[in-house]
């Protein structure tokens, strides 16, 4: 019945011991798809948060769903690190066959293996640096139940209370957990917290517990909340004023739009008569969806779509149109790994180029790039004022790690006094009284003209929107000099923008230093924590997170101010680094490249290792 193979405790054959931790572990849970294992993986997760222990948990999936492997990855840091750590988990909670062999061999030394022993498993299987923790779970579950279907729900909670019991999680939590996920349904209430307790009476029956990674109460959570960047975003669009989204089901953006759509059946439907204030379009692809949102935009609609870098490539030619005819959109993009269809359920920051020069001809297109769940809502509302105010789509560079993952994030605020920025919108007041109306007419050396919105005036103020060229009057032209004016006035309207976008965060080293890393986006935990270690070998650095494009004169300034950058992102070519050169004219050997792009998150262990071999290798 038990087979418990405990190589390491007592020294082990390679004289190592077993990880002693407390709150400073990273679990994994290997599983199949459809097994119902992932609510009890998130019940796990958020039980450390109740214990008041920051974590961060990860889903890895598949793009195909048919029974194929996920796994799913908890960080658990008193220090409060979100990043991933790089390198295997100390404890691989083992449940699938097909993946044993991989993930027993990804287990760090001295770490821990859980799995079913129903099936003893041969010990050529297993090493002889972890220890091997077996608990009979099909056993015990076959044996309480007899519905099928039972028997595998229950295994998952069965398993939840036998790791809870091992590493001391305390089960109160995980009660109150379960007796609010099925309020009201006291039955499956009391049916779960048995499964749990008869994990845990097993383990206490039958092991030495708790085994040496152990959680205890803290309070490194504080007052965040834990909300993934998908919903964050959207509930920011609402905020923002959105009342159209138009979009095409794509991974990892899916969620943002049903986020949207959950979001408005609270928000935006009157209570009293049940109507709908909003219009939410499931499109037949993404060229209907961006199609629809820059007509909703052009008839004053806040409008926007969600999608990723396919479907950024679809839209290559309505992005040019919403450019040059000047029509606010938004568009969020949850990046994933590409090219073509890549690995859909993996990171990257792999749209940057793309996004930032989108469509063909001369075009620069503003991007907002938010680093977690609180700046994806305060970017996701800024994106609508700022597409109103500059007449241009706007980008919000997700990706998928902060898009899809939950994280812990500090509360959003909002004002309650803020006011929607329509910017330069002519009134039917401002036309009666004579005003001047060119629809492309700079007036105020801005780079940005008036508008009219339809229906604004029954005889003044129309104007005809077109992809053609055209002069300041919005009359067809093809001639030289009204199309060389339009575009040099696009460009100046660029440059104003450079002051709208959020400024990049710089941060100081402790001591002082000549070398800097640029980075952004969900980059950010992971160079804190780098930086941390890089400060322990005596490497500093001075930090800058670019949080927009166009670049404010703070970037260039902080490249000036530096002798050598690295610019850490998540690709392989280095556009965010490419974009600096070519935007800002930089030499590019000032730019050392950092690059990740294997579709798993960066870690501080690989940024703080690639800066570290990059200055000792130009020491030599």
């Amino acid at each position: 019945m038990l087979q418990q193979i405990d190589r390491v405790a007592q020294g082990g054959a390679n004289g190592n011991t077993s990880l002693q931790r407390v709150n400073d572990f990273v679990v994994k849970f290997a599983n199949v798809n459809g097994s119902g294992s992932a609510s009890a993986n998130a019940l796990f997760a958020k039980a450390v948060l109740r214990m008041g222990i920051a974590a961060t948990p990860r889903n890895i999936f598949p793009s195909n769903i048919q029974g194929l492997p996920t796994w799913y990855e908890v960080r658990i840091s008193d220090a409060g690190h979100l990043a991933a750590r790089g390198g295997g988990p100390d404890l691989m909670i083992a449940m699938n066959p097909q993946t044993w062999d991989q993930d027993v061999k990804s287990i760090e030394p001295g770490g821990y293996l859980f799995y079913d022993n129903t099936k003893p498993m041969p010990p050529e299987k297993f090493r002889n640096d972890i220890t091997v923790i077996g608990v009979p779970l099909t056993e015990i579950t076959n044996k309480a139940y007899t519905d099928s279907r039972q028997r595998q729900l229950f295994k998952n909670i069965v398993g939840l209370g036998a790791l809870s019991a091992l590493i001391e999680m305390d089960p109160a939590v995980i009660e109150k957990l379960l007796s609010e996920q099925f309020k009201g349904r006291d039955k499956l209430i009391a049916a779960n917290v048995q499964a749990l307790n008869m994990g845990r009476d097993w383990v206490k029956q039958n092991l030495d517990w708790p085994i040496g990674l152990t959680l205890k109460h803290a309070n490194t959570v504080g007052d965040r909340i834990f909300i993934d960047g998908n919903s964050a975003a959207a509930l920011g669009a609402v905020y923002g004023g959105a009342t159209v989204c138009a979009w095409y089901p794509i991974t990892p953006s899916s969620s943002l739009a049903e986020a949207f759509i959950r979001y408005c059946g609270q928000m935006r439907t009157d209570k009293a008569t049940g109507k709908k204030n909003y219009a939410i379009v499931q499109a037949e692809d993404e060229l209907a969806s961006i199609g629809m949102v820059i007509g909703a935009a052009w008839n004053g609609s806040r409008a926007f779509t969600a999608t990723s870098g396919p479907g950024i490539s679809l839209m290559q030619e309505f992005i040019g149109l919403a450019y040059f005819a000047e029509i606010p959109a938004v568009i969020f993009d949850v990046q994933r790994a590409g090219p073509s269809t890549g690995m859909p359920t993996r990171t990257q920051q792999t749209d940057i180029t793309a996004c930032a020069y989108a469509s063909h001809g001369d075009t620069k297109h503003v991007l907002l790039i938010p680093e977690d769940p609180y700046e994806c809502f305060e970017f996701g509302a800024l994106a609508f004022d700022l597409a109103d105010r500059l007449q241009t789509p706007i980008f919000v560079m997700l990706d998928l790690e902060i898009g899809m993952n939950d994280r812990l994030t500090k509360p959003f605020e909002w004002d309650d006094a803020r006011r929607l920025d329509r910017g330069k919108v002519m009134t039917a007041e401002d036309l009666e009284s004579g005003k001047l109306f060119g629809r492309y007419l700079d007036v105020d050396n801005d780079g940005i003209a008036y508008r009219t919105l339809p229906g604004t005036h029954p005889t003044k103020g129309a104007f005809f929107t077109r992809g053609t060229s055209k002069n300041s009057m919005a009359r067809y032209s093809e001639e030289g000099a009204d199309y060389q004016e339009n575009m040099e006035r696009l460009l100046k309207k660029h440059h104003t923008a450079r002051f709208l976008v959020p400024p990049a965060i710089e941060r100081k080293a402790d001591a002082p230093t000549k070398l800097g890393a640029i980075y952004y986006g969900s980059t950010s935990p992971a160079i804190a924590e780098a930086d941390a270690l890089l400060a322990e070998q005596g490497i500093h650095l001075d930090l800058l997170r670019v949080r927009g494009f166009p670049f404010g004169p703070e970037v260039e300034a902080f490249i000036e101010a530096h002798d050598h950058v690295f610019v850490v992102e998540q690709n392989r070519d280095g556009q965010l680094r490419s974009l600096l050169i070519n935007e800002l004219e930089i030499n590019p050997k000032k730019l050392g490249k950092v690059v990740h792009y294997d579709g798993t998150p960066i870690s501080a262990r690989f940024i703080a290792g690639a800066i570290a071999a990059n200055i000792e290798k130009a020491a030599q």
